[in-house]
């Protein structure tokens, strides 16, 4: 652990304390300011020595639900992570001050209080927490503070984690040395260094070093008190979600795909309905209005139905606006299937702009003007709501695609399949169209094994922001 860590870890419980305290001193001046009680007069004074003890009080129980929370980890976490758990564990705070208020039957409380604390709260803290991340970065950027490693290894990851080390100063690390192997020089060599502590970490970089070379290497970062890292094998690489077993007395690790099982799958689907249903309420209104333009355009149907591969390579019907001329629109709804499918496979050769599996054709002549406008935005996609409701997509998860499509998948593409499809994800906001699919697949892949209700919300608050940039939009 780098010692800048240690310092900026041992800053936030002050620190936090501090901003508690202080969103509720600010939350009493306000309510006692001319301005609030011209406005509302204050009917019960509760005296400043009484409500700073109080104050302290409470601050150090929302300090307890924040580490519960998560948020005094020494390992650090991503600036929209923290700021989601802060929110949570600030609610769940202020839910105490409210039963606290309830079953005293202190009635005369005011509401203003307790809802004032609860956002200052949210803001100082997270301004706090903000301003320390943004001073450590600025300190790693400045190579202050980094962990001194050396990497052994001689394969192609070796040099990879090298140049990322070199580029990324902001991870805090530093290479000393990189050596190709382990060997008596080799020893020889990082043992003066470690001697002249300038060495922190020793990475093993060679996942096909013989065992006995290995446990020599990690006998070495013993003796010199070194932290000792290596490279995933094929195994852990393939593999970040297991648990242990020991039924019987013998441990037996269990892959888990995914965290989406049990409540986590339940919570997904409730927060799908209510979602889809409210943004249903609000897009009526656009759909109806393209519904129109693509009938005067190029009469009906108006919707387009696809079918694609869903959770554990079951079939659906996905719905969307039509935004090609019906002519050549593909489909169980739409004539001359020969002749359209004849036509997008030359379209396929000549103008994909995607390799593998998926395809993607650039500038398609198929599509009327009307539906380029709601390609562009992704408003040919709304009707996707329904099928969120019916339960065969989420709102979030990965791409579905066709099932000409799925069946050119490589063993490792259909992991994206444990979980239902969604109308935006990883992929969609990381550059939608412009990703190759090894790099959709990576993100879907890390977004199933890593899912959590706050990565969910991310990624729909990003998604707007993704479209608003029209990149990869065909």
């Amino acid at each position: 652990m780098r010692r800048l860590d240690l310092v900026f870890a041992s800053l936030l419980l002050p620190l936090d304390f501090l901003a508690l305290v202080g969103a509720a001193v600010t939350a009493y001046a306000l309510r006692y300011s001319r301005f609030f009680t011209e406005i509302r007069p204050i009917l019960t004074d509760i005296p400043f020595n009484r409500w700073l003890s109080v104050s302290v009080f409470f601050a150090l129980i929302w300090m307890a639900l924040f580490a519960l929370a998560g948020l005094y980890r020494l390992r650090g976490r991503r600036a929209w992570n923290t700021l989601g758990r802060v929110i949570l564990a600030c609610t769940a705070g202020a839910m105490i001050v409210i039963a606290t208020v309830f079953f005293r039957l202190e009635w005369q409380t005011s509401r203003f209080l307790v809802l004032a604390v609860w956002a200052l709260a949210i803001v100082y803290v997270s301004f706090f927490r903000l301003f320390l991340h943004l001073v450590r970065k600025t300190l790693l950027r400045a190579r202050i503070g980094h962990q001194r490693l050396v990497i052994v290894g001689h394969a192609a990851a070796a040099d990879d984690l090298v140049k990322l080390y070199r580029d990324a100063p902001w991870i805090g690390v530093t290479v000393e040395r990189h050596l190709k192997t382990w060997n008596d020089a080799a020893r020889k060599e990082l043992g003066m260094l470690a001697r002249k502590n300038r060495l922190d970490v020793v990475l093993l970089a060679d996942t096909e070093l013989e065992r006995k070379t290995a446990l020599d290497l990690i006998a070495f970062a013993e003796e010199n008190h070194l932290e000792f890292r290596y490279l995933a094998d094929l195994f852990s690489a393939t593999f970040t979600r297991v648990e242990m077993d020991t039924t019987g007395g013998i441990p037996v690790l269990q892959v888990k795909r995914t965290p989406l099982d049990g409540w986590g799958r339940i919570a997904k689907r409730l927060f799908d309905i209510v979602v889809s249903l409210l943004l249903l309420l609000i897009v009526a209104p656009i759909l109806l209005v393209f519904a129109i333009l693509l009938l005067i355009e190029d009469g009906w149907p108006v919707v387009f139905m696809n079918e694609r591969i869903g959770e554990r390579g079951r079939s659906f019907r996905l719905f969307k606006l039509r935004s090609m001329y019906r002519k050549y629109s593909i489909g169980p709804q739409f004539g001359k299937q020969k002749e359209a499918m004849k036509l997008e496979q030359k379209l396929i050769k000549e103008k994909s702009i995607k390799e593998g599996p998926v395809y993607k054709i650039a500038d398609d002549p198929r599509v009327t003007p009307v539906g380029r406008f709601i390609r562009r935005w992704s408003i040919d996609e709304l009707p996707q709501f329904f099928n969120v409701l019916t339960g065969d997509m989420s709102l979030v998860g990965p791409r579905p695609h066709q099932p000409r499509e799925v069946e050119k998948y490589a063993p490792h593409h259909r992991r994206v399949l444990a979980i239902k499809p969604g109308i935006t994800g990883m992929a969609q906001i990381s550059g939608r169209s412009d990703l190759e699919f090894e790099d959709e697949v990576r993100l879907d892949a890390w977004y199933i094994e890593n899912w959590s209700p706050l990565l969910d919300m991310y990624i729909l608050l990003k998604t707007p922001w993704a479209v608003l940039k029209k990149k990869g939009a065909y």
